[in-house]
Protein backbone atom coordinates (compact mmCIF):
# COMPACT_ATOMS: atom_id res chain seq x y z
CA UNK A 1 0.00 0.00 0.00
CA UNK A 2 1.54 3.01 -0.74
CA UNK A 3 0.36 6.58 -1.44
CA UNK A 4 0.49 8.92 -4.60
CA UNK A 5 -0.08 12.29 -2.45
CA UNK A 6 1.97 12.96 1.04
CA UNK A 7 -0.95 14.86 2.24
CA UNK A 8 -2.50 11.55 2.39
CA UNK A 9 -0.11 9.91 4.48
CA UNK A 10 -1.32 8.73 8.01
CA UNK A 11 0.57 10.49 10.60
CA UNK A 12 1.06 10.37 14.74
CA UNK A 13 3.02 12.30 17.13
CA UNK A 14 4.29 10.31 19.77
CA UNK A 15 4.81 12.74 23.25
CA UNK A 16 5.01 12.64 26.83
CA UNK A 17 4.42 14.65 30.12
CA UNK A 18 8.71 15.36 30.65
CA UNK A 19 11.35 13.38 29.74
CA UNK A 20 12.18 9.93 30.79
CA UNK A 21 8.77 8.29 30.66
CA UNK A 22 9.75 6.01 27.81
CA UNK A 23 8.41 7.58 25.07
CA UNK A 24 12.14 6.69 22.67
CA UNK A 25 11.92 2.91 23.71
CA UNK A 26 8.12 3.18 22.58
CA UNK A 27 8.97 4.87 19.25
CA UNK A 28 11.34 2.01 18.50
CA UNK A 29 9.21 -0.54 19.20
CA UNK A 30 6.03 0.80 17.68
CA UNK A 31 8.49 1.56 14.29
CA UNK A 32 9.93 -1.86 13.97
CA UNK A 33 6.80 -3.72 14.66
CA UNK A 34 4.71 -1.46 11.96
CA UNK A 35 7.25 -1.99 9.56
CA UNK A 36 7.48 -5.88 10.45
CA UNK A 37 3.95 -5.68 9.13
CA UNK A 38 4.75 -4.52 6.50
CA UNK A 39 4.61 -0.86 6.34
CA UNK A 40 6.26 1.09 4.57
CA UNK A 41 7.33 3.45 8.12
CA UNK A 42 8.93 7.30 7.42
CA UNK A 43 10.13 8.42 10.68
CA UNK A 44 11.24 11.29 12.45
CA UNK A 45 12.27 12.74 15.07
CA UNK A 46 10.80 16.54 16.76
CA UNK A 47 14.33 18.59 17.32
CA UNK A 48 17.70 18.36 16.90
CA UNK A 49 18.69 14.78 18.79
CA UNK A 50 21.38 12.49 16.67
CA UNK A 51 21.01 9.35 18.62
CA UNK A 52 17.16 8.74 19.16
CA UNK A 53 17.15 8.98 15.23
CA UNK A 54 19.58 6.85 14.81
CA UNK A 55 17.51 4.57 16.82
CA UNK A 56 14.67 5.14 14.83
CA UNK A 57 15.89 4.95 11.88
CA UNK A 58 17.47 1.55 12.64
CA UNK A 59 13.77 0.64 13.88
CA UNK A 60 12.86 1.53 10.63
CA UNK A 61 15.38 0.25 8.14
CA UNK A 62 15.36 3.99 6.43
CA UNK A 63 16.67 7.00 6.98
CA UNK A 64 15.46 9.43 10.11
CA UNK A 65 15.12 13.06 9.55
CA UNK A 66 14.53 15.65 11.42
CA UNK A 67 12.09 18.52 11.84
CA UNK A 68 13.31 21.31 13.77
CA UNK A 69 11.44 24.99 13.57
CA UNK A 70 14.36 26.42 15.61
CA UNK A 71 16.80 25.43 13.06
CA UNK A 72 14.71 25.97 9.84
CA UNK A 73 11.44 27.94 9.48
CA UNK A 74 8.02 26.48 10.31
CA UNK A 75 7.13 26.00 6.09
CA UNK A 76 10.68 25.01 5.86
CA UNK A 77 9.34 21.89 8.19
CA UNK A 78 5.76 21.22 6.18
CA UNK A 79 7.86 20.58 3.41
CA UNK A 80 10.74 18.74 4.53
CA UNK A 81 7.75 16.04 6.14
CA UNK A 82 5.89 16.18 3.01
CA UNK A 83 8.62 14.93 0.96
CA UNK A 84 10.34 12.64 3.50
CA UNK A 85 6.96 10.85 4.20
CA UNK A 86 5.96 10.45 0.61
CA UNK A 87 5.56 6.76 -0.74
CA UNK A 88 5.00 5.92 2.85
CA UNK A 89 2.22 4.20 4.14
CA UNK A 90 2.44 6.21 8.09
CA UNK A 91 4.92 8.81 9.24
CA UNK A 92 5.75 8.27 13.35
CA UNK A 93 7.46 11.13 14.79
CA UNK A 94 8.96 11.00 18.03
CA UNK A 95 8.37 14.33 19.84
CA UNK A 96 10.67 15.39 22.58
CA UNK A 97 10.46 16.42 26.50
CA UNK A 98 6.71 17.04 27.40
CA UNK A 99 4.39 17.70 24.88
CA UNK A 100 3.40 21.01 25.75
CA UNK A 101 7.50 22.08 26.23
CA UNK A 102 9.32 24.50 24.36
CA UNK A 103 11.11 27.55 24.30
CA UNK A 104 9.25 29.78 25.81
CA UNK A 105 5.64 30.24 28.38
CA UNK A 106 3.94 30.21 24.64
CA UNK A 107 5.23 26.79 24.07
CA UNK A 108 7.08 27.90 20.75
CA UNK A 109 9.19 24.72 19.07
CA UNK A 110 7.21 22.43 21.20
CA UNK A 111 6.05 18.68 20.16
CA UNK A 112 2.34 20.48 20.93
CA UNK A 113 3.43 22.85 18.16
CA UNK A 114 4.71 20.87 15.23
CA UNK A 115 1.73 18.05 15.75
CA UNK A 116 -0.31 21.11 15.10
CA UNK A 117 1.75 22.48 12.23
CA UNK A 118 1.66 18.84 10.58
CA UNK A 119 -2.12 18.02 11.57
CA UNK A 120 -0.28 14.95 13.57
CA UNK A 121 -2.73 13.41 16.08
CA UNK A 122 -0.94 12.76 19.54
CA UNK A 123 -0.79 9.32 21.38
CA UNK A 124 0.73 10.47 24.95
CA UNK A 125 3.16 8.00 26.74
CA UNK A 126 2.58 8.24 30.19
CA UNK A 127 4.92 6.75 33.32
CA UNK A 128 2.04 5.31 35.54
CA UNK A 129 4.48 4.18 38.12
CA UNK A 130 2.87 4.65 41.60
CA UNK A 131 0.08 6.51 40.27
CA UNK A 132 -3.49 5.65 38.98
CA UNK A 133 -6.74 8.16 38.57
CA UNK A 134 -4.54 10.90 38.56
CA UNK A 135 -3.13 10.07 35.65
CA UNK A 136 -6.52 10.82 33.75
CA UNK A 137 -6.31 14.25 35.42
CA UNK A 138 -3.18 14.64 33.76
CA UNK A 139 -4.28 13.45 30.31
CA UNK A 140 -7.34 15.49 30.96
CA UNK A 141 -5.15 18.76 31.54
CA UNK A 142 -3.46 17.78 28.01
CA UNK A 143 -6.42 17.66 26.16
CA UNK A 144 -7.65 21.00 27.58
CA UNK A 145 -4.43 22.95 27.81
CA UNK A 146 -4.75 23.56 24.32
CA UNK A 147 -7.88 22.54 22.08
CA UNK A 148 -5.94 22.96 18.65
CA UNK A 149 -3.85 19.71 19.69
CA UNK A 150 -5.77 16.41 18.64
CA UNK A 151 -4.39 14.12 21.37
CA UNK A 152 -5.97 10.99 19.99
CA UNK A 153 -4.87 8.17 22.38
CA UNK A 154 -2.75 7.05 25.31
CA UNK A 155 -0.32 4.72 25.91
CA UNK A 156 0.11 3.50 29.82
CA UNK A 157 3.89 2.65 30.52
CA UNK A 158 5.86 0.95 33.58
CA UNK A 159 1.90 -0.28 34.32
CA UNK A 160 2.43 -2.37 37.92
CA UNK A 161 0.06 -5.59 37.01
CA UNK A 162 -3.27 -6.65 35.83
CA UNK A 163 -5.34 -4.63 38.53
CA UNK A 164 -3.28 -1.58 37.77
CA UNK A 165 -3.86 -1.66 34.64
CA UNK A 166 -7.38 -1.95 34.64
CA UNK A 167 -7.88 0.90 36.69
CA UNK A 168 -5.59 3.04 34.46
CA UNK A 169 -8.32 2.26 31.68
CA UNK A 170 -11.16 2.44 33.36
CA UNK A 171 -10.35 5.87 34.49
CA UNK A 172 -8.50 7.72 31.35
CA UNK A 173 -11.32 5.84 28.93
CA UNK A 174 -14.12 7.28 31.18
CA UNK A 175 -13.07 10.44 32.17
CA UNK A 176 -10.74 11.71 29.39
CA UNK A 177 -12.68 9.56 26.42
CA UNK A 178 -9.97 8.36 24.85
CA UNK A 179 -8.84 4.83 23.95
CA UNK A 180 -5.98 3.38 26.24
CA UNK A 181 -3.82 1.56 22.75
CA UNK A 182 -1.25 0.15 24.89
CA UNK A 183 -0.33 -0.89 28.34
CA UNK A 184 3.23 -1.77 29.19
CA UNK A 185 4.48 -3.50 32.42
CA UNK A 186 7.57 -2.83 34.24
CA UNK A 187 10.08 -4.47 31.70
CA UNK A 188 13.21 -5.79 33.16
CA UNK A 189 16.24 -3.00 32.86
CA UNK A 190 18.30 -5.91 30.65
CA UNK A 191 15.70 -5.69 27.75
CA UNK A 192 16.54 -2.14 27.59
CA UNK A 193 19.82 -1.37 29.13
CA UNK A 194 20.31 2.41 29.39
CA UNK A 195 24.14 2.39 28.63
CA UNK A 196 23.15 1.53 24.80
CA UNK A 197 19.90 4.23 24.23
CA UNK A 198 23.21 6.82 24.88
CA UNK A 199 24.86 5.95 21.60
CA UNK A 200 23.68 5.62 18.13
CA UNK A 201 23.33 1.85 16.75
CA UNK A 202 25.04 0.57 13.43
CA UNK A 203 24.00 -2.59 11.79
CA UNK A 204 26.75 -4.82 12.55
CA UNK A 205 26.25 -4.21 16.65
CA UNK A 206 24.64 -7.04 17.66
CA UNK A 207 23.42 -5.51 20.71
CA UNK A 208 21.85 -2.79 19.18
CA UNK A 209 19.85 -5.51 16.70
CA UNK A 210 19.17 -7.62 19.99
CA UNK A 211 17.53 -3.96 21.52
CA UNK A 212 15.33 -3.43 18.59
CA UNK A 213 14.01 -6.81 18.88
CA UNK A 214 13.13 -6.47 22.53
CA UNK A 215 11.53 -3.20 21.55
CA UNK A 216 9.87 -4.83 18.30
CA UNK A 217 8.20 -7.81 20.72
CA UNK A 218 7.16 -4.87 23.09
CA UNK A 219 4.82 -3.46 21.07
CA UNK A 220 3.76 -6.27 19.38
CA UNK A 221 2.57 -7.35 22.59
CA UNK A 222 1.39 -4.39 24.46
CA UNK A 223 0.62 -2.03 21.49
CA UNK A 224 -2.88 -2.37 19.75
CA UNK A 225 -1.32 -1.54 16.57
CA UNK A 226 -4.11 -1.11 14.25
CA UNK A 227 -5.68 1.09 17.05
CA UNK A 228 -2.57 3.67 16.33
CA UNK A 229 -3.24 3.27 12.82
CA UNK A 230 -6.93 4.28 13.01
CA UNK A 231 -5.67 7.03 14.74
CA UNK A 232 -2.72 8.09 12.22
CA UNK A 233 -5.55 7.99 9.68
CA UNK A 234 -7.97 10.37 11.46
CA UNK A 235 -4.79 13.24 11.08
CA UNK A 236 -5.42 12.76 7.13
CA UNK A 237 -9.05 13.22 7.01
CA UNK A 238 -9.00 16.45 9.68
CA UNK A 239 -5.31 18.22 8.94
CA UNK A 240 -5.05 21.53 6.72
CA UNK A 241 -3.19 20.44 3.82
CA UNK A 242 0.63 20.49 3.61
CA UNK A 243 2.97 22.50 1.27
CA UNK A 244 3.96 19.37 -0.91
CA UNK A 245 5.68 19.43 -4.06
CA UNK A 246 5.77 16.77 -6.54
CA UNK A 247 9.28 16.85 -7.43
CA UNK A 248 12.52 13.64 -6.89
CA UNK A 249 14.42 16.84 -4.85
CA UNK A 250 13.05 18.86 -2.05
CA UNK A 251 13.92 22.50 -3.29
CA UNK A 252 15.42 24.42 0.01
CA UNK A 253 17.36 26.82 -1.32
CA UNK A 254 16.87 30.42 -3.55
CA UNK A 255 14.56 30.30 -6.35
CA UNK A 256 17.42 30.94 -8.68
CA UNK A 257 19.15 27.67 -7.99
CA UNK A 258 19.09 24.57 -10.03
CA UNK A 259 18.59 21.56 -8.39
CA UNK A 260 20.81 22.97 -5.11
CA UNK A 261 23.56 24.48 -7.55
CA UNK A 262 23.91 27.94 -8.51
CA UNK A 263 23.01 28.36 -11.94
CA UNK A 264 26.48 29.86 -12.45
CA UNK A 265 28.41 26.79 -11.37
CA UNK A 266 25.89 24.13 -13.11
CA UNK A 267 27.96 22.01 -15.33
CA UNK A 268 31.34 22.76 -12.90
CA UNK A 269 33.15 19.94 -12.28
CA UNK A 270 32.31 18.32 -8.88
CA UNK A 271 34.98 18.19 -6.20
CA UNK A 272 35.33 15.26 -3.84
CA UNK A 273 34.32 16.07 -0.38
CA UNK A 274 35.17 13.79 2.17
CA UNK A 275 33.22 12.79 4.88
CA UNK A 276 34.43 10.81 8.68
CA UNK A 277 31.76 8.36 8.98
CA UNK A 278 32.37 5.62 11.37
CA UNK A 279 31.63 4.64 15.29
CA UNK A 280 33.46 7.73 16.12
CA UNK A 281 32.03 10.16 13.99
CA UNK A 282 28.32 9.32 13.56
CA UNK A 283 26.12 13.00 14.24
CA UNK A 284 25.24 14.02 10.66
CA UNK A 285 21.89 14.92 9.28
CA UNK A 286 21.18 13.43 6.28
CA UNK A 287 19.89 16.67 4.60
CA UNK A 288 23.48 17.99 5.34
CA UNK A 289 25.20 14.88 3.28
CA UNK A 290 22.49 15.56 0.78
CA UNK A 291 23.23 19.12 0.51
CA UNK A 292 27.21 19.12 -0.26
CA UNK A 293 25.75 16.53 -3.57
CA UNK A 294 23.03 19.28 -4.50
CA UNK A 295 25.35 22.00 -4.32
CA UNK A 296 27.47 20.02 -6.73
CA UNK A 297 30.16 17.17 -4.62
CA UNK A 298 30.88 14.08 -4.53
CA UNK A 299 30.86 12.75 -1.15
CA UNK A 300 33.44 9.90 -0.31
CA UNK A 301 33.36 8.72 3.18
CA UNK A 302 36.08 7.72 5.45
CA UNK A 303 37.38 6.79 8.20
CA UNK A 304 40.14 7.30 10.53
CA UNK A 305 40.01 3.84 12.04
CA UNK A 306 41.09 2.71 9.18
CA UNK A 307 44.33 1.47 8.44
CA UNK A 308 43.77 2.15 4.64
CA UNK A 309 45.64 5.17 2.59
CA UNK A 310 43.97 8.75 2.27
CA UNK A 311 41.54 8.93 -0.93
CA UNK A 312 42.20 12.31 -2.93
CA UNK A 313 39.86 15.09 -1.75
CA UNK A 314 39.29 18.44 -1.84
CA UNK A 315 37.52 19.49 0.97
CA UNK A 316 36.84 17.39 4.58
CA UNK A 317 33.51 17.55 6.46
CA UNK A 318 33.83 16.04 10.09
CA UNK A 319 30.72 15.57 12.12
CA UNK A 320 30.48 15.19 16.06
CA UNK A 321 30.13 11.67 18.05
CA UNK A 322 32.65 10.17 20.12
CA UNK A 323 35.85 10.57 19.57
CA UNK A 324 36.65 10.07 23.36
CA UNK A 325 35.31 6.22 23.06
CA UNK A 326 38.25 5.74 19.97
CA UNK A 327 40.80 7.71 21.61
CA UNK A 328 43.35 5.18 21.62
CA UNK A 329 42.54 4.22 18.11
CA UNK A 330 42.36 7.64 16.51
CA UNK A 331 45.68 8.49 18.12
CA UNK A 332 47.00 5.13 17.27
CA UNK A 333 46.48 5.49 13.25
CA UNK A 334 49.28 8.18 12.67
CA UNK A 335 49.35 8.22 9.37
CA UNK A 336 45.69 9.87 9.28
CA UNK A 337 46.61 12.17 11.41
CA UNK A 338 49.79 13.25 9.49
CA UNK A 339 47.75 13.65 6.54
CA UNK A 340 44.85 15.59 7.77
CA UNK A 341 47.46 17.55 9.31
CA UNK A 342 49.41 17.94 5.99
CA UNK A 343 46.64 18.35 3.91
CA UNK A 344 44.79 21.59 5.92
CA UNK A 345 48.08 23.17 5.97
CA UNK A 346 48.41 23.16 2.46
CA UNK A 347 44.84 24.83 2.28
CA UNK A 348 42.59 21.63 1.88
CA UNK A 349 39.02 23.21 3.39
CA UNK A 350 37.59 21.31 6.10
CA UNK A 351 34.85 21.77 8.85
CA UNK A 352 34.03 20.22 11.63
CA UNK A 353 31.60 20.31 14.43
CA UNK A 354 32.15 19.13 17.95
CA UNK A 355 33.57 15.72 17.65
CA UNK A 356 35.01 16.62 14.44
CA UNK A 357 36.95 20.16 16.45
CA UNK A 358 38.27 17.28 18.83
CA UNK A 359 40.29 15.47 16.66
CA UNK A 360 41.60 18.68 14.95
CA UNK A 361 43.02 19.62 18.04
CA UNK A 362 46.31 19.09 19.89
CA UNK A 363 45.21 16.39 21.86
CA UNK A 364 42.71 14.87 24.37
CA UNK A 365 43.16 14.38 27.89
CA UNK A 366 41.08 11.21 29.55
CA UNK A 367 41.30 9.91 33.03
CA UNK A 368 45.22 11.35 32.89
CA UNK A 369 46.02 9.61 30.12
CA UNK A 370 46.66 11.94 26.63
CA UNK A 371 46.02 11.12 23.00
CA UNK A 372 47.46 12.79 20.54
CA UNK A 373 45.20 14.18 17.65
CA UNK A 374 45.72 15.81 14.41
CA UNK A 375 47.19 18.64 15.66
CA UNK A 376 45.54 21.35 13.09
CA UNK A 377 44.38 23.80 15.74
CA UNK A 378 46.00 24.34 18.83
CA UNK A 379 43.83 23.11 21.43
CA UNK A 380 44.01 20.41 24.33
CA UNK A 381 40.49 19.21 25.68
CA UNK A 382 39.76 17.63 28.77
CA UNK A 383 36.29 16.29 29.80
CA UNK A 384 33.70 16.62 32.48
CA UNK A 385 31.15 14.02 34.01
CA UNK A 386 28.34 17.10 33.21
CA UNK A 387 27.45 18.38 30.23
CA UNK A 388 29.44 21.52 29.31
CA UNK A 389 27.10 23.48 26.55
CA UNK A 390 23.76 21.15 26.22
CA UNK A 391 20.98 23.48 23.66
CA UNK A 392 20.16 25.63 21.29
CA UNK A 393 22.93 28.43 19.70
CA UNK A 394 22.35 31.07 18.19
CA UNK A 395 25.75 32.34 16.81
CA UNK A 396 26.45 36.10 14.93
CA UNK A 397 29.75 35.69 12.57
CA UNK A 398 31.82 38.61 13.48
CA UNK A 399 34.98 38.08 11.66
CA UNK A 400 36.07 37.37 7.90
CA UNK A 401 36.32 33.40 7.02
CA UNK A 402 35.96 31.42 4.18
CA UNK A 403 32.85 29.91 4.81
CA UNK A 404 30.46 32.43 5.96
CA UNK A 405 29.84 36.49 5.65
CA UNK A 406 30.45 39.00 8.41
CA UNK A 407 27.45 39.57 10.06
CA UNK A 408 25.41 36.93 9.09
CA UNK A 409 23.40 34.88 12.17
CA UNK A 410 23.62 30.51 12.35
CA UNK A 411 20.72 28.92 14.43
CA UNK A 412 22.26 25.38 15.28
CA UNK A 413 22.66 23.46 18.67
CA UNK A 414 25.68 22.18 21.41
CA UNK A 415 25.77 19.03 23.28
CA UNK A 416 29.46 17.98 24.99
CA UNK A 417 30.82 16.96 27.65
CA UNK A 418 34.62 17.90 26.81
CA UNK A 419 36.09 21.57 27.74
CA UNK A 420 39.01 23.86 26.36
CA UNK A 421 41.91 22.97 29.16
CA UNK A 422 44.48 25.21 26.67
CA UNK A 423 43.42 27.09 23.89
CA UNK A 424 47.08 28.65 22.01
CA UNK A 425 45.35 30.52 19.12
CA UNK A 426 44.32 34.39 19.54
CA UNK A 427 40.82 36.20 19.69
CA UNK A 428 41.34 36.91 16.25
CA UNK A 429 41.30 32.76 15.20
CA UNK A 430 37.16 32.64 17.22
CA UNK A 431 34.90 33.88 14.27
CA UNK A 432 31.44 33.46 16.11
CA UNK A 433 30.12 35.68 19.19
CA UNK A 434 27.37 33.16 21.01
CA UNK A 435 24.11 35.49 20.95
CA UNK A 436 22.77 32.20 22.78
CA UNK A 437 24.57 29.23 23.95
CA UNK A 438 27.46 28.23 25.57
CA UNK A 439 30.30 27.90 22.91
CA UNK A 440 33.43 27.36 22.86
CA UNK A 441 35.94 29.67 25.45
CA UNK A 442 34.95 32.89 26.83
CA UNK A 443 37.36 35.46 25.38
CA UNK A 444 37.56 38.76 26.73
CA UNK A 445 33.81 38.35 28.82
CA UNK A 446 32.53 37.44 25.54
CA UNK A 447 31.61 33.81 24.83
CA UNK A 448 33.13 32.26 21.16
CA UNK A 449 32.70 29.54 18.93
CA UNK A 450 34.03 29.03 15.77
CA UNK A 451 37.52 28.48 15.02
CA UNK A 452 39.11 29.71 11.96
CA UNK A 453 42.70 28.58 10.46
CA UNK A 454 43.20 29.25 6.88
CA UNK A 455 40.67 27.00 5.53
CA UNK A 456 39.99 25.04 8.57
CA UNK A 457 36.70 26.16 9.98
CA UNK A 458 35.73 24.29 13.54
CA UNK A 459 32.92 24.65 16.27
CA UNK A 460 30.57 23.06 18.67
CA UNK A 461 27.76 24.52 17.23
CA UNK A 462 26.17 21.78 14.77
CA UNK A 463 24.33 23.35 11.55
CA UNK A 464 21.40 21.96 9.53
CA UNK A 465 21.45 22.52 6.22
CA UNK A 466 18.14 23.16 5.73
CA UNK A 467 18.41 26.21 7.70
CA UNK A 468 21.61 27.75 6.50
CA UNK A 469 22.17 26.40 2.98
CA UNK A 470 24.63 28.59 2.34
CA UNK A 471 26.73 26.30 4.42
CA UNK A 472 27.17 23.16 1.54
CA UNK A 473 27.28 25.69 -0.83
CA UNK A 474 30.25 27.43 0.91
CA UNK A 475 32.33 24.22 1.17
CA UNK A 476 31.82 23.09 -2.26
CA UNK A 477 33.09 26.99 -3.31
CA UNK A 478 36.11 26.16 -1.73
CA UNK A 479 36.78 22.68 -2.85
CA UNK A 480 36.34 23.95 -6.15
CA UNK A 481 38.95 26.67 -5.49
CA UNK A 482 41.62 23.79 -3.84
CA UNK A 483 41.28 21.31 -6.58
CA UNK A 484 42.07 24.04 -9.32
CA UNK A 485 45.11 25.20 -7.44
CA UNK A 486 46.03 21.77 -7.28
CA UNK A 487 45.64 21.00 -10.69
CA UNK A 488 47.58 24.35 -11.52
CA UNK A 489 50.61 23.45 -9.45
CA UNK A 490 50.37 19.88 -11.10
CA UNK A 491 50.72 16.09 -9.23
CA UNK A 492 50.79 16.97 -5.71
CA UNK A 493 51.04 14.51 -2.93
CA UNK A 494 47.84 14.53 -0.15
CA UNK A 495 49.51 12.37 2.20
Amino acid sequence: MHHADTTDIPRVLIAALRGGSGKTVVSIGLIAALARSGKTVAPFKKGPDYIDAGWLAMAAGRPCHNLDSFLFSDPLVARSFAHRSRNADIAVIEGNRGLYDGLDATGTTSSAALAMLLGAPVILCIDCTKSTRTMAALVMGCIHFDPRVTIGGVIVNRVAGIRHERLLRDCIESYCGLPVVGAIPKLPGQDFPERHMGLIPTPELSWAAASIASATRMAEEYIDLDAVCRIARKGVSSQSPLPFRNETKMDCESPTSTGGIMASEAGAFRPRVGVLQDSAFQFYYPENLEALAEAGADVVFLSPLDAGDMPVIDALYIGGGFPETHAEALSGNLRFREAIRSMAAGGLPVYAECGGLMYLGESLVLDQSVYPMAGVLPIVFGFSKRPQGHGYTVVKVNRDNPFFPRGMELKGHEFHYSRVMKWGGESCDLVFDMEKGRGFIDCDGVPKDGVCMGNVMATYTHLHALGCPQWARAIVRLARSYKSGMDSCGPVSRG
